[in-house]
């Protein structure tokens, strides 16, 4: 429960006080009238005693009496019998003092951390404590029991009298009527002997003081000095001291009266029935559907309006309360507030305690000497003979309830007048002991109402005896209700007990039984209690050691539930609230719903439209479960409410709730939308709304541009680059303002979605923005244009067209406004603001402990002044190409701003697809794309072919075409490009080598030629998808040629390279291509070139249908020695081979500029780099054994093909590259494809490193070796069995080291060629040299070969060993042979022989 200001002992004992009655005359009644009060009011706020009281009880033994009340009342009497429930007045007295006590703001609440939950409720129930407080108040006085009887009567006679002893008389007989005539039920009195107290009241203002001391004199005589008292008073006059301020400690108990006395005075006859509401609805709610039904009560609203007129003219009456316009006491100082005090602990303890203390005596003394008989016997006596109880008079009553009634003289009453008087005054140990005496006799006798009554007040008296000398007996007071609530079915009693057993149960810890015992007490006779009641029991099961949450919601909603039934929307209202911090947000939509609904309704009825706009606005943004006509039922509540707090004010527009904006999704485009193609002129596609966002695309064009501002920025990228966002979403870097410029337009997507499943329509949308300039904190809030109207279905998620804002400079804010959203015929005008939370921060501790977010400005953006606009447009653009084929397009340029732009670049992510040409090779081609319908891309020279021709060589920079950077300048006039102006460039493309879908592109930078702004430059972007089909496959390999180097005139002794170009047409007929012609093959290198073309069949084109193959067979030679030297190691030798009539000049554009871009060429670079001779390259042998067989020649294919394409024939143009970096090693123009790589076991003990292990074929190729010799020698056997042939041995160096060189002649070969033919010869001579080459050096060795007859014969049997001279720890490697030489001996035969040898 919650917390109460009282402790519990207080409470209880607080709840059974001492009654005393008042009876006056009228004169006294006049003098205390001057204060707004009667006598008894008068006393209430003294009666509590400050001081101790002390009696002796039946042993003699003194009982200290603390802190005692008693209560002090107006003798009112009436007639009828006592009703087990509560009157209609009681209970509309009750209903009006809970409406009336309502959580103050600012009230001290209780905030709660369980779990995820945090909870905020009120820390005390004050409308209960009042509730409780007038509850037990006015609860009638029952026979069963004594302790609402009254004990006591004060006659009040002013001084004033004429003879105060007559009314003192008058008084005391009047008192004596009451009570013994039999005419009144009511009041009731404790005992017949009621203690009189007899008060003079003089008026200090008015009376003489002499005369009323007399009188009290006189008094004293008559009645003894303890049993009257003269009380003065009024001694404040209002001419006196009128400033002065006097406390008024009357009105926190009169304001709990005002309603209990006007209600006294209701005639109740005018309803049957009495509603607990006293809402009263305005005239324009009373037919909608959110007003609430009145309390479940047959009664109505006019009805209760009787009642409340009848209760403002009981308010008027005097004899109910006089309340003036002044305050209470006005006519009392603080001295006779203290004589007030004095009087009521004089009378406490002279007079009342006594009183108390004597007639617990005598009833002990009767109990005593009636405990003569045996108990056995007096009660089998009062068995047989009925023991002087008086039967069952009134048939109507339940014969369970008061079946048995027991006369005033029965000893079991006394035994109960004894318990109460002692638990009166605080003997609770002797209270106890009698109450469980009565207890078994009420249970013996089956008298339920009287045993009921027993066990509770044991049940109370064991709680607070001091010490606890024994457990609370809660089992007492659940048979108490129970015996209440079934058999006597008297709820007022079960209620009272369940109040007191459950603070008692609290103050214990016992807060799972006392909400088990309050929910219990809860039923449909009574609403109020109820709802009172399951609020007492969530606030225990929140206050649990292990707070149960979820219940306590559950019964927060019930007791709402039960609050709107009484009546009390308030309270409703505030437990709906309360329960609502529980189920929000936590997956329990339904109940949500339920909750704001409800808010929602309490909320309007109680006149808070902007509350309940608030709880309907919930349940339409939350995710609704609900069924279409639920849902639309809420819209139309939500709507009625909404229409109802902006009524016709269109000037500050509410929030609405619908539809759902999905803040985070809001994307921002700067500028114009791209223009689509005109005619054959296909625009770049840069980036659009339409397009999504992609990171890795995000990040290839921020390296994209960071590439060209390095290449402004001689290479390095500025510190405050900020990459261009040219549409900004919930991906893209929001922390820095945008720049957008001024007078082009900002484009907002904006994502509405609709969570019900009702259809909304939306008109007349517009955008508001703000406008602030540099920094200036005012700003205009102005509107866009409206847009058209548009429909969102049932759940659906849309972007309702684009918002176009044009805006001025500097600073600009937005938020969105919806103009009227119609649901059947309810139209309603509102905005929704566009607030977007950034990315979550995560860096710091604070932050991951707490939720924070970041800035996101893409609605924030900064104007810049005016900048060049350009757009791009593509002309004669193919979407599909072959490998390798090369095609001519046109590009536009325009410049569509009033600002001149300059500093035009491009960067791809394929710059080897496209070259713009070098201004130093460009060919003259047609300036208008229509004039070049067939010509050829390259730039072509008519030459015949002529066999055994040569290449023709060209001397070529490489910085005449590459890019270092990747970026390429586009060359336009001037270099600047006016405003309004637009040019136009060839564009040569190039297929990609690799067959597939290639995504490729463009990113064009420029800038404006007015320096220092805000936007450096602004870039375009373009991509393109490339289809490339199948052309040719090519591959190429090269190995020394055999022909002795003084054979070779052209080669001027430097050594020959045999080329093999292997071409395969590997196209599956696409596009239309049949056959391709191979036109020329050229070679470019910095130290090699082709020199012919081997044709073994001289007149045959080279033509590849599909699937054939082709071999071509070149010679390379080495460049001229003065193309070598130092000061030309940048530049290129094109050699060109031409196959047909015309001869394509390699070293111009297009076909130079895509060697050098090309990845083959990209690749050798580094190698290249390595083939220039070093004074220290020969000191490392890797390099010098490589180098022997290093090639360095790029091999370049120029290809056409025939296609016809609706009757028209074209020609298709191509080349290929293919870079030979080694001899014997084959290199092919495609790329080879990866392999995966095959699972390795796992290793756990690292081993060692492998032994470095020279490359023994690359060792074996230092030498070079050729024998020379004739090819047939004739020798006469018969006259010389002798043939000597002289050959010659020639040994190149290849490296570029000194080699130290072997040659044994002795050595026999067992090699399988070496078989095949005769072997029976000898070298004769020297048979073993050890020689030493020089870098490079030729060397002839002249050998003599010796046979003994005809035959063919391999001289290729001397075994050479090489090793580097500076290499001395290693051993000679066997160096390679060439083919087999083989040389034919034939014999003279004798017809040939001269004459003079014949004989």
């Amino acid at each position: 429960m919650a917390q109460c200001v009282q402790s519990v002992q207080e409470f209880v004992q607080d709840s059974f006080v001492p009654m005393v009655a008042v009876l006056c005359s009228e004169e006294a009644d006049r003098i205390t009238r001057k204060n707004n009060l009667n006598f008894a009011e008068l006393l209430r706020p003294f009666c509590r005693l400050t001081s101790e009281g002390h009696i002796r009880d039946p042993n003699n033994q003194v009982q200290v009496v603390k802190n005692l009340r008693i209560c002090v009342n107006k003798v009112v009497t009436s007639e009828g019998t006592t009703s087990a429930a509560l009157n209609p007045a009681q209970r509309l007295l009750l209903n009006e003092v809970v409406l009336s006590c309502q959580p103050q703001e600012g009230a001290v609440t209780n905030v709660m951390t369980t779990g995820d939950y945090e909870l905020n409720f009120s820390a005390t129930t004050p409308w209960f404590e009042a509730y409780r407080e007038n509850f037990l108040q006015s609860m009638p006085a029952a026979d069963h029991e004594f302790l609402n009887h009254y004990l006591a009567c004060l006659l009040v006679v002013s001084s004033t009298e004429a003879v105060p002893v007559e009314q003192f008389l008058k008084l005391s007989q009047e008192q004596h009527r009451i009570q013994h005539s039999g005419e009144y039920t009511n009041p009731k009195w404790f005992i017949p002997n009621t203690l009189k107290y007899y008060v003079l009241l003089h008026d200090t203002s008015e009376g003489d003081e002499q005369r009323a001391d007399a009188v009290y004199e006189d008094m004293k005589q008559r009645y003894g000095p303890q049993g009257c008292y003269l009380l003065k008073m009024n001694s404040r006059t209002f001419s006196a001291e009128k400033d002065e301020q006097i406390p008024d400690p009357w009105s926190q108990y009169l304001h709990k009266n005002i309603l209990r006395n006007q209600v006294s005075k209701v005639t109740l006859s005018k309803c049957t029935r009495i509603p607990l509401s006293s809402d009263v609805m305005s005239g324009s709610l009373e037919n909608h559907a959110l007003l609430l039904d009145t309390a479940n009560s047959s009664g109505s609203l006019h009805t209760l309006s009787a009642v409340n007129t009848d209760l403002k003219k009981g308010a008027r009456d005097p004899d109910v309360l006089v309340v003036g316009a002044g305050s209470h006491g006005a006519c009392l100082t603080l001295n006779d507030h203290d004589h007030i005090r004095q009087f009521v602990q004089e009378f406490t303890f002279r007079g009342l305690l006594p009183h108390l203390e004597k007639n617990i005596r005598q009833l002990n003394d009767q109990l005593v000497s009636r405990k003569g008989l045996s108990r056995s016997l007096f009660t089998a006596t009062k068995k047989w003979f009925g023991g002087g109880k008086v039967p069952e008079k009134n048939i109507s009553e339940p014969k369970s309830t008061c079946g048995l009634l027991y006369p005033p003289e029965a000893p079991e009453l006394q035994i109960r007048k004894m318990a109460d008087l002692c638990f009166l005054v605080q003997h609770y140990e002797l209270a106890y002991s009698c109450y469980h005496t009565a207890k078994k006799d009420f249970l013996s006798d089956q008298a339920m109402l009287y045993a009921a009554g027993a066990l509770e007040m044991a049940a109370v008296s064991a709680f607070l005896q001091c010490g606890a000398p024994r457990p609370y007996p809660a089992h007492y007071m659940d048979t108490a209700i129970q015996t209440y609530k079934d058999v006597c079915k008297n709820m007022v009693l079960a209620e009272r007990c369940a109040l007191l057993s459950a603070e008692i149960l609290k103050s214990q810890g016992k807060y799972s039984d006392a909400a088990t015992l309050l929910i219990k007490m809860t039923s449909e006779d009574s609403d109020l209690r109820s709802a009172l009641l399951l609020e007492q029991a969530a606030h225990c099961f929140i206050n649990m050691r292990n707070p149960m949450v979820r219940k306590f919601a559950f019964h927060m909603i019930l007791a709402g539930h039960r609050f709107s039934k009484a009546g009390q929307r308030r309270h409703a209202l505030r437990c709906y609230c309360q329960a609502m911090q529980v189920y929000k947000e936590r997956g329990w939509s339904l109940a949500e719903d339920h909750i704001n609904f409800t808010i929602g309704r309490q909320s309007f009825t109680l006149r808070q439209p902007e509350n309940a706009v608030i709880a309907f606005r919930q349940i339409l943004i939350n995710d609704s479960r609900q069924t279409a006509t639920q849902q639309g039922a809420f819209l139309r509540e939500y709507l009625y409410v909404y229409k109802s707090v902006i009524g016709a004010n269109d000037i500050s527009l509410p929030q609405l709730p619908l539809p759902c904006i999905n803040s985070s999704a809001t994307r921002v485009y700067f500028g114009h939308e791209r223009r689509l193609a005109e005619g054959e002129k296909q625009a770049a596609t840069h980036v659009s709304l339409d397009q999504e966002y992609d990171q890795d695309s995000s990040a290839m064009w921020c390296h994209l541009e960071e590439q060209l501002v390095a290449s402004v920025n001689r290479g390095i990228v500025p510190a405050n680059f900020q990459t261009t966002q040219c549409c900004l979403n919930n991906q893209t870097d929001n922390l820095c303002h945008p720049l957008a410029v001024v007078e082009e337009p900002i484009i907002v997507e904006i994502t509405f979605k609709n969570p019900l499943k009702v259809s909304l329509s939306l008109s007349n949308l517009s955008l508001l923005w703000k406008f602030s300039s540099d920094g200036t904190s005012s700003s205009k809030e102005t509107k866009t244009e409206d847009l058209t109207e548009e429909t969102i279905t049932n759940e659906e998620t849309t972007a309702v067209g684009y918002f176009m804002l044009y805006c001025l400079r500097h600073s600009v804010d937005f938020f969105l406004s919806i103009g009227h959203q119609t649901l059947d015929l309810m139209v309603v005008r509102g905005k929704q603001n566009l607030k977007i939370l950034g990315p979550r921060l995560n860096l710091t501790k604070e932050d991951k402990m707490l939720i924070r977010h970041g800035p996101d400005r893409r609605l924030d953006p900064i104007i810049t002044p005016p900048m060049p606009l350009m757009e791009v447009f593509f002309l004669q653009f193919p979407t599909a190409l072959l490998c390798g084929e090369i095609r001519k397009a046109y590009v536009e340029f325009c410049n569509v701003s009033g600002v001149a732009l300059c500093g035009l670049r491009v960067a791809s992510t394929h710059p080897d697809f496209f070259t713009f040409g070098s201004q130093a090779t460009t060919p003259l081609t047609p300036i208008s794309p229509n004039s070049a319908e067939n010509c050829s891309a390259y730039k072509t020279l008519a030459t015949a072919l002529q066999p055994g021709s040569v290449a023709s060589e060209v001397l070529v920079s490489a910085d005449d075409f590459s890019q270092p950077s990747g970026v390429i300048e586009i060359p336009i006039d001037g270099s600047t490009l006016q405003s309004g102006e637009s040019t136009q460039l060839p564009l040569w493309l190039r297929g990609p080598d690799q067959e597939g879908v290639h995504e490729i592109n463009f990113l064009f930078y420029y800038e404006s030629t007015e320096k220092g702004l805000k936007i450096s430059h602004r870039v375009l972007r373009h991509t393109v998808f490339i289809c490339a089909s199948r052309s040719l496959s090519v591959q190429a390999s090269a190995c020394r040629s055999s022909v002795p180097p003084h054979h070779c005139q052209d080669d001027k002794g430097s050594g020959g390279t045999l080329v093999f170009v292997d071409v395969e047409n590997i196209n599956t007929s696409e596009g239309g291509v049949r056959e391709f012609h191979i036109v020329q093959v050229s070679s470019s290198s910095q130290h090699w070139r082709l020199h012919k073309y081997i044709n073994p069949d001289k007149d045959k084109d080279c033509k590849l249908g599909s699937r054939e193959r082709a071999k071509l067979c070149f010679r390379a030679t080495r460049c001229k020695p003065h193309q070598a030297t130092l000061d030309a190691v940048e530049k290129y030798t094109f050699a060109d081979l031409n196959l047909g009539n015309e001869r394509i000049i390699s070293s111009s554009t297009p076909c130079g500029d895509f060697f050098f871009r090309s990845s083959s060429r990209t690749s050798s670079i580094g190698k290249s780099q390595a083939s220039l001779p070093t004074e220290d390259r020969g000191s490392d042998i890797t390099s010098i054994v490589k180098k022997c067989n290093d090639l360095d020649l790029n091999i370049i294919i120029i290809w056409k093909a025939y296609v016809v394409e609706d009757n028209k024939q074209l020609i298709l143009e191509g080349q290929l590259h293919v870079a030979l970096q080694t001899i014997g090693k084959e290199a092919s123009s495609l790329t080879p494809k990866e392999e995966a790589q095959e699972m390795v076991l796992l290793k756990f003990k690292s081993e060692l490193p492998p032994p470095v292990v020279l490359p023994c074929a690359e060792l074996s190729q230092l030498i070079k070796t050729n024998l020379h010799y004739p090819e047939t020698y004739t020798h006469p056997f018969v006259q010389d069995s002798l043939c000597l042939v002289p050959v010659t041995l020639t040994l190149s160096n290849c490296s570029l080291a000194q080699v130290d060189v072997i040659i044994d002649l002795k050595h026999k070969s067992s090699s399988p060629e070496s078989l095949e033919v005769h072997s029976s010869f000898a070298w004769v001579g020297q048979t073993q040299y050890n020689l030493q080459l020089k870098p490079q050096e030729v060397l002839g060795l002249s050998l003599q070969a010796c046979f003994l007859r005809a035959g063919v014969y391999n001289l290729n049997t001397p075994q050479v060993f090489a090793k580097p001279s500076e290499q001395s720890a290693m051993r000679e490697t066997s160096q390679q042979t060439a083919s087999p030489a083989l040389i034919i001996i034939n014999n003279t035969c004798e017809a040939c022989w001269p004459a003079d040898r014949r004989t």
